[in-house]
């Protein structure tokens, strides 16, 4: 499958905030958008005011950044979402919030959802006891996520441990931190995105 491979710190200086995509070095003075607060490339720095499908366009691309998700996958998402009772936007970012390497990366074990996606790979982790090597699952209420036995002592999650250690999971999770283990207590709401996302702006640019 395609992948973004350029520099993660470009994307957050062309959605002018921090997306949190390379973990910890984000919370420093070491990231990107902390020195340079303009676009990349040549004309990066030229303020222009957007149209309404500009704002509508960035907002997508936002999401799918934070998220690490591709066109085509977000589409399916999105349509999803319309299939969904509810509002169309709570459920499209109800489903980006419950992939398993965005759940794992909540819970404190991994550093980014880039990492997650990367530690999901490699088999790292089980659902209900089960492996599952897929980034893209969707967790459900009642779910219980864990390291498998065999990682639990590697150096790889002392470090990942270390670095996120303080961090808060949301009131979705129950996390056991000591035993890396998480449970999925209800489904994720809009309220526990800690980066604005105006989801309205995403379902007026699919309903044009």
């Amino acid at each position: 499958m395609a992948r973004y491979t350029d520099p993660s710190c470009r994307l957050c200086r062309r959605e002018g905030m921090k997306l949190y995509l390379k973990g910890e070095r984000c919370y420093t003075d070491k990231c990107a958008i902390a020195k340079r607060q303009y676009a990349p490339g040549q004309h990066g720095q030229r303020r222009k005011k957007p149209s309404e499908y500009g704002l509508q366009l960035r907002e997508k691309q936002k999401a799918k950044r934070i998220y690490g998700v591709l066109e085509k996958q977000f589409k399916n998402y999105f349509e999803l979402a319309e299939r969904k009772k509810g509002i169309t936007g709570e459920n499209l970012l109800q489903i980006l919030e419950s992939r398993l390497d965005n759940t794992v990366y909540r819970m404190g074990l991994a550093t980014s959802r880039k990492e997650g996606r990367q530690l999901v790979l490699h088999g790292h982790f089980t659902v209900n006891g089960k492996k599952v090597d897929i980034p893209s699952y969707l967790v459900s209420e009642g779910e219980v996520i864990a390291v498998k036995e065999g990682s639990k002592k590697s150096e790889k999650f002392k470090e990942i441990l270390e670095a996120t250690a303080g961090r808060i999971a949301p009131e979705w999770l129950e996390v056991d931190i000591e035993n890396m283990t998480g449970k999925v207590v209800a489904l994720p709401t809009k309220e526990d995105i800690d980066i604005p996302i105006e989801d309205h702006l995403i379902v007026e640019l699919y309903s044009k």
